[in-house]
């Protein structure tokens, strides 16, 4: 058995959003308060971190992270990749693997150089990095885990399969390959933006339209705007089987 953890499941400015006063923003359930994107996978003795956010030093401390064997990247957006500096504790004696697309490597590497100098200072992230290309699965330990094409607008990021379970974000569209490998999950997360058109991310009404068509047994939808509405109420418009994650969710799988 597998869990999930949802670390953060707001979108890029968060939510709150700075400067807002809508009933979202100002609202006292503490499942509207969303963090930027990461998760945290475990099996086991392994945590795989997938995504990691700019408010990943929060996010550890109130989820008692206490180690991290490797960082999955879905791209290279600040909001997914910007909490990489506070990854240091973790790699303090050994260094943390991170997987992730070519171009995501090289945004990291120019995003962080401090890390990757031929004489690097005390104390800076230790970072491995290993390449990984849509649909030719990689294992870390004994876990195997299978990268798959998702188009965020006209920028090619990835989705991840792990067993039964599949974690999407930032998706707009889906190629058929992709879908048909997404049958048969347990869990399937996956991004929600809002519920009006967005130029490179799902509303709730695409999310829902593609749940139905990959049919997994149960869907959590992340990356929420404070234009979804607030999650009491919105929650009662979703089927049976399709929830709303929030922050501090657990889910085993």
């Amino acid at each position: 058995m597998a869990q999930i953890e949802f670390l953060g499941t707001g979108t890029s400015t968060g939510v709150p959003q700075p400067l807002c006063t809508c009933e979202v923003c100002r609202s006292t359930d503490p499942r509207d308060k969303r963090l930027r994107c990461s998760s945290l996978l475990k099996f086991d003795n392994t945590n795989i971190l997938i995504d990691c956010s700019p408010d990943f030093r929060q996010q550890a401390m109130r989820a008692n992270i206490d180690h991290i064997d490797a960082l999955l990247l879905t791209h290279g957006h600040a909001d997914h990749m910007g909490g990489i500096d506070d990854l240091r504790p973790y790699c303090t004696y050994n260094p943390l693997p991170i997987y992730a697309e070519e171009r995501v490597i090289d945004d990291v590497k120019r995003r962080l150089p401090y890390c990757f100098m031929q004489n690097p200072y005390p104390g800076i992230p230790r970072l491995d990095t290993y390449p990984i290309v849509a649909n030719q699965p990689f294992e870390v330990g004994n876990i195997t885990i299978t990268p798959l094409r998702v188009m965020h607008f006209n920028l090619p990021i990835v989705a991840f399969r792990i067993n039964n379970m599949a974690y999407v974000t930032d998706c707009l569209t889906m190629p058929q390959e992709t879908i048909a490998q997404l049958q048969g999950l347990d869990l399937l997360v996956i991004n929600a933006l809002r519920h009006t058109e967005h130029i490179s991310h799902q509303t709730l009404s695409d999310a829902l339209a593609l749940i139905e068509r990959l049919a997994p047994q149960r869907a959590y939808l992340i990356h929420m705007s404070h234009d979804m509405g607030l999650h009491a109420k919105v929650s009662q418009q979703l089927p049976p089987h399709v929830q709303f994650a929030y922050d501090g969710l657990k889910l085993d799988f």
